[in-house]
C-alpha cells in the first residue's frame, strides 16, 4: 500500500475520532437527508502542474448518513492557462469525500473532510489529456443563514488540498503535488424530522412544555427556566439577576419609581422625595424628628423641643405669635376695607398676611374671627357691617393660605358693642375698628406649650 494511502486512511480515522460522539445520541430522524451546495472559488495549482491559477465553479451533493456525518460528491470546472504554451485549457475536478460536522446544531459549525479526487485537464495545445488523481482533505465552517435544524441554509467557506500524483510525461513523474481549492458556497439541506411546533429545539414527543415562547431558553425536556424568579423567562429576560421580590417590566428589568436606589417591590416607602436619605427598606430617615427628612433637612440637629419649618430649621417665635400664645388672641386694626364696605383693600394686606403666617403653623387651634366697628352710624348697620367684614377676612385667609382648613375658622360680628378705646376721639374710633383672632380652645395652647416649650428664648 502506498505511503500516501496510509496517510489518508489515518487522516479519515482521526476525523472520525474527533467528531462529537454526543451527536450520535440525538434522534436520527432529526437530521437532513440530502444537501445541495453550489459553489465558486479559486484553484491554486502546484508549480509542477504548470497551470495558471483560475476561477472554479461547481456543485456538491451529499447524503447525510448521520446528523454529523455525510458522504459528498463534488464536480467543478475551471478555465485556466497552460503556462508553457500560453494556451487556454479546461480542468474538471471530481471528488468523493467523507464530511464530518463538528457542531452540526450550532449556528457556526466547523467541519473536516477527506476523500478521493481527480483533475481532468484538456486543451488544444496539450499532446494528450491529463488525468491527475489522489487523496484530498479540507476544512472550513458553515454559518447558519436560516431554516430549522433539518431544513437549514448555510454559508459554507472551505479550503481543500487535492494531493494528486503526477502522471506519466511529467519530469517528476510519481511525486505528490498540492493543489488548493478555496471556495464559498451556499448549502441547502433537505430532510424530514420529528415535529417541533414551538421551535425550541426539543421534539414534540419529548417536549414536556410544548407552548414555549420564541426565544426562551429550555432544558432537555423543552421547559423554560426563570433563574431569578421574576416571572420573565430566561432567554427573554434582559436583566437575569433581578433580586427576589422586585417588580419588573416585560423585559424582566426592575424599576425604581422614586429613584431612591431601592427597587420597586422591595421598597417599603415607594414615594420617597428626591434627595432624602433612606434606610435599607427605602424609607426616609428623620434623625432629629422634626418632620423633615435627612438629606432635605437644612438644620439636621434641630432640638427636639423646638418646632421646625419646611426646611427643618427651628421656627422663631414672632411678636404676633407671642401675642397669640400669651393672650389666646391676635388683635389688629391694620385691616383695610373700602370705605363703608366689607370689601378688603387688597393694596395693603400685610397685616393679614403676617397673621396668616402664624396661624398656618397652628392647625390644632380653632379660631374665631371677630369683626368690630366704632359707634358712628346706627347700631344695626354697624352690626351687619362687622359680620360681613369678619366673613370677608375669613375668606381671604382660607384662600391665601391653602394649608389652613375652613373648619378651623368661624366668623362673628360684634358691631360697636365691645369698644377698646374712646369713640369720642378719632384715635379711639380707629382703634375700635378692628379684627380679632380669638382662640376658642385655649387648652390646646397650654398643652402644646408644655410639650414643646415654644416660648423658650
Amino acid at each position: 500500500m502506498k505511503p500516501s494511502l496510509n496517510r489518508m486512511i489515518l487522516l479519515i480515522l482521526l476525523l472520525m475520532m474527533t467528531a462529537p460522539q454526543s451527536q450520535a445520541e440525538v434522534g436520527e430522524n432529526d437530521r437532513p437527508i440530502i444537501s445541495l451546495t453550489p459553489y465558486g472559488g479559486m484553484t491554486m495549482w502546484s508549480e509542477e502542474i504548470g497551470l495558471d491559477d483560475g476561477f472554479i465553479v461547481g456543485g456538491r451533493g451529499a447524503l447525510h448518513v448521520l446528523r454529523w456525518m455525510s458522504l459528498e460528491g463534488s464536480l467543478g470546472w475551471s478555465g485556466t492557462e497552460h503556462l508553457a504554451s500560453m494556451t487556454d485549457v479546461d480542468a474538471r475536478h471530481t471528488g468523493m469525500d467523507l464530511v464530518l460536522d463538528l457542531r452540526p446544531r450550532s449556528s457556526i459549525n466547523p467541519f473536516l473532510l477527506g476523500g478521493w479526487a481527480q483533475f481532468d485537464v484538456n486543451g488544444d495545445a496539450l499532446p494528450r489529456d491529463w488525468s491527475l488523481n489522489g487523496w484530498e482533505a479540507g476544512a472550513g465552517f458553515k454559518i447558519k443563514l436560516g431554516g430549522d435544524r433539518v431544513n437549514r441554509r448555510d454559508l459554507r467557506l472551505e479550503v481543500r488540498d487535492v494531493m494528486t500524483d503526477l502522471a506519466h510525461g511529467f519530469p517528476n513523474n510519481g511525486d505528490i503535488t498540492h493543489n488548493l481549492i478555496v471556495s464559498a458556497a451556499l448549502q441547502f439541506h433537505f430532510g424530514r424530522g420529528s415535529k417541533d411546533n414551538d421551535n425550541d429545539g426539543v421534539r414534540d414527543k419529548d417536549d414536556l412544555c410544548d407552548g414555549t415562547p420564541a426565544g426562551a431558553t429550555v432544558n432537555a425536556e423543552g421547559c423554560p427556566g426563570d433563574n431569578d424568579n421574576d416571572g420573565v423567562l430566561d432567554g427573554l429576560d434582559t436583566c437575569d439577576d433581578t433580586p427576589m421580590g422586585a417588580v419588573v417590566d416585560a423585559y424582566g428589568c426592575p424599576a425604581d419609581s422614586d429613584g431612591d436606589g431601592v427597587l420597586d417591590g422591595l421598597d417599603h416607602c415607594g414615594d420617597t422625595p428626591a434627595g432624602a436619605v433612606i434606610d435599607a427598606h427605602g424609607c426616609p430617615l428623620d434623625s432629629d424628628n422634626d418632620g423633615v427628612y435627612d438629606g432635605l433637612d437644612q438644620c439636621p440637629n434641630t432640638p427636639s423641643h423646638l418646632k421646625a419649618n419646611d426646611q427643618g430649621c427651628p421656627i422663631s417665635v414672632t411678636e404676633t405669635e407671642e401675642e397669640l400664645l400669651d393672650t389666646g388672641m391676635i388683635r389688629t386694626s391694620e385691616v383695610k376695607f373700602q370705605s363703608g364696605s366689607s370689601v378688603l383693600d387688597l393694596a395693603d394686606t400685610s397685616g393679614l398676611d403676617k397673621i396668616g403666617g402664624v396661624l398656618k403653623n397652628w392647625p390644632e387651634l380653632r379660631i374665631e374671627i371677630g369683626g368690630h366697628t366704632d359707634s358712628q352710624g346706627s347700631e344695626a348697620s354697624n352690626q351687619l357691617l362687622s359680620e360681613e367684614r369678619a366673613r370677608s377676612v375669613m375668606a381671604y385667609m382660607i384662600e391665601s393660605f391653602p394649608t389652613i382648613q375652613a373648619g378651623q375658622f368661624s366668623a362673628k360680628g360684634y358691631g360697636e358693642s365691645m369698644p377698646v378705646a374712646d369713640n369720642g376721639t378719632a384715635e379711639g374710633r380707629a382703634e375700635n375698628r378692628r379684627v380679632e383672632f380669638r382662640v376658642l380652645n385655649n387648652d390646646v395652647i397650654k398643652r402644646v406649650i408644655e410639650s414643646q416649650k415654644l416660648l423658650e428664648r
